[in-house]
């Protein structure tokens, strides 16, 4: 009976399947509750506070505008007391981390703050997108549901990225991008078909959910555009695919210059996202297209703003308000300024060449259309994602062509120029290549001077063969000694493999000096080299050991290091994290219980 029983039940990819669908419907779910949280916001400080303060009427009363944006900003600070740590600036590097280097748990109280921070921000008119919190919010559920079902690290990561899958879909009407989103962005590009499968039913079910609430609208309405004359067109489009790289990485390295001045600004913490949200509503007072996500200005952008001038200044207003809203600690993601700067930018040169030639190419809405999907590619490095959010919104097979090229190049191009995306900087800075994964990550944080052993033996250069034999005698154990000078300083290794020539004539043994077999060109590591560099080391050169000295400036002795040290290091490393991950799941089950 319990074989027979057995085989009616789900097997283990089945099981995960119904899960990621559990966690599209919750994801479709949380979508609608963010969505009517940011209108309710907008509609009470925004729009009622634009009437009560009557700046419609223009004149002395348009100054009072940024009173809205900062009423946001100090609604944030019982939050941010609340929640240190949680609730201010760019969350979604941190997001990545926790989910492809840590464990992958996310405390349920992530959707709450993700929630109610993003829709003060944004609802006040603070200049940031929904997308990135909406993708955190997604995949703090999957983590929930993760850590209910206690899923290895592995499987977790799966149900994280397809919340995050469900949350890009719904929150876009755009199952593709939402797939391609939790691929390439949440999951590195690192993914099998099984895990695959999972994004798909999370995105479909979520965007099935939004759908029956919202209906089928796409977030941008894109009049139905095509290329006038490929000859022309095709290399204008390269054009602005150069030019879109190079804009990407002045957003990337303007954004986190802005992000580190107020860093080191001596101000109080819960100060500064209100001298944020000021900077942002007197941009606003001139320019209020930068205000909250900019969704009324692309669609205006797609239709074919004529001002040139005006979408050419908005290229860098916008960019200099989302990195004074999230760089003073402001909520929110970057997305939808990504897709501000793209329309605006690829709709300013639609604008230049279409008045230079009018017969041959189509009107700067095309151009706009294309550079939505070419600066979010260039930005995030994830083409995919932006090739497919486009084509969903478009289903335009003529205006495909472009955006596949442009977004291609316009990423080929930024990369080239700067390695990381927007979402990757701050793991450059800490020394972590995120795609390498979580091993590597593990073995760069272990330093050398943690792991070499200090009692270590040396010879002079000016000791004799046999000086040398009965070294290796007394320490059997060790396979290279360094050879040091009259200062004490390294000039170099000795092995036994260096011994062999003179090893049976006693005559050269007493008369040949260590410095006269040694080994001058030596491979050697400081302490504060990582781990993974000296396995590099050791796999690359095929040996053993390693000196370790105080500088390569001053070589003073300090140890050797060998591999097997380096591999206990990592498994201790492993294990202490394995215990307190377990430790931290735990705790955290017993606090929902």
């Amino acid at each position: 009976m319990l074989t027979r029983a057995r085989h009616f039940l789900p097997g283990e990819r089945a099981r995960m399947i119904l899960i990621a669908a559990f966690i599209g419907v919750m994801s479709g779910v949380a979508i609608i509750v963010f969505r009517e949280a940011v209108d309710l916001v907008h509609r009470v400080i925004f729009v009622w506070g634009y009437e009560v303060l009557r700046i419609g009427e223009g004149g002395w009363r348009r100054m009072l505008l940024p009173i809205l944006p900062m009423t946001g900003a100090v609604l944030l600070i019982p939050l941010s007391l609340a929640f240190p740590g949680k609730v201010n600036g760019y969350g979604f590097t941190n997001f990545l981390r926790r989910v492809n280097l840590e464990n992958g748990v996310i405390r349920a109280r992530n959707i709450f703050i993700k929630i109610v921070a993003t829709a003060l921000t944004i609802g006040s008119g603070n200049s940031a997108g929904v997308e990135g919190p909406i993708a955190q919010i997604g995949g703090a559920l999957g983590s929930q549901v993760g850590q209910r079902f206690r899923v290895s690290g592995k499987r977790m990561k799966i149900y994280i990225a397809a919340g995050c899958a469900g949350g890009i879909a719904g929150i876009f009407n755009a199952p593709l991008a939402g797939v391609f989103f939790a691929a390439e962005i949440v999951l590195l590009g690192t993914y099998e078909i099984s895990s695959f499968s999972a994004l798909v039913i999370a995105s479909a079910l979520s965007t099935v959910v939004s759908r029956a609430y919202y209906g089928a609208v796409p977030a941008f309405p894109i009049p139905d555009y095509t290329i006038v004359n490929a000859f022309v067109e095709i290399p204008l489009y390269t054009l602005m695919a150069l030019i879109v790289g190079i804009t990407a990485v002045l957003h990337i390295r303007f954004f986190y210059l802005i992000r580190d001045r107020f860093g080191q600004m001596k101000l109080h913490p819960q100060l500064k996202p209100i001298l944020g949200a000021l900077l942002v509503g007197c941009i606003g007072i001139l320019f209020p297209q930068v205000m909250g996500n900019g969704y009324e200005y692309i669609a205006r952008a797609l239709v074919g703003d004529t001002l040139v001038w005006r979408m050419m200044l908005l290229v860098f207003l916008k960019s200099l308000a989302t990195a004074v809203t999230l760089g003073s600690g402001g909520a929110g993601g970057l997305f939808a300024p990504a897709l501000f700067i793209g329309a605006v930018l690829g709709g300013s040169f639609g604008g230049i060449v279409h008045h230079l030639l009018p017969a041959h190419t189509a009107p700067a809405g095309a151009y706009a259309t294309v550079g939505i999907g070419a600066f979010l590619a260039a930005t995030t490095h994830a083409p995919l994602t932006a090739i497919f959010f486009l084509f969903e919104m478009t289903g335009n097979y003529m205006i495909i062509v472009p955006v596949m090229l442009t977004a291609v190049l316009g990423t080929m191009t930024s990369s080239w120029l700067y390695a990381d995306s927007i979402d990757t900087v701050d793991f450059t800075r800490d020394g972590i290549n995120i795609h390498e994964g979580r091993e590597v990550a593990i073995m760069k944080s272990i330093r050398v001077g943690k792991v070499i052993t200090e009692d270590v033996d040396f010879i002079s250069e000016n000791a004799n063969i046999n000086h040398l034999l009965e070294l290796f005698r007394i320490a059997r154990n060790n396979f290279y000694f360094p050879v040091v000078n009259q200062k004490g300083l390294m000039v170099g290794v000795v092995s036994m493999q260096d011994v062999k020539t003179v090893l049976h004539n006693e005559e050269e043994r007493v008369c040949h000096l260590v410095g006269a077999i040694c080994t001058r060109e030596v491979i050697m590591l400081t302490p504060d080299d990582t781990c993974f560099e000296a396995m590099q080391l050791f796999d690359i050169k095929g040996i053993e050991e390693i000196p370790v000295v105080e500088s390569h400036e001053e070589p003073w002795v300090l140890g050797m290091l060998k591999r097997q040290d380096v591999i206990a290091a990592y498994n201790h490393e492993m294990l202490k994290r394995g215990i307190n991950e377990r430790a931290e799941n735990i705790k955290m089950l017993c606090s929902m219980d």
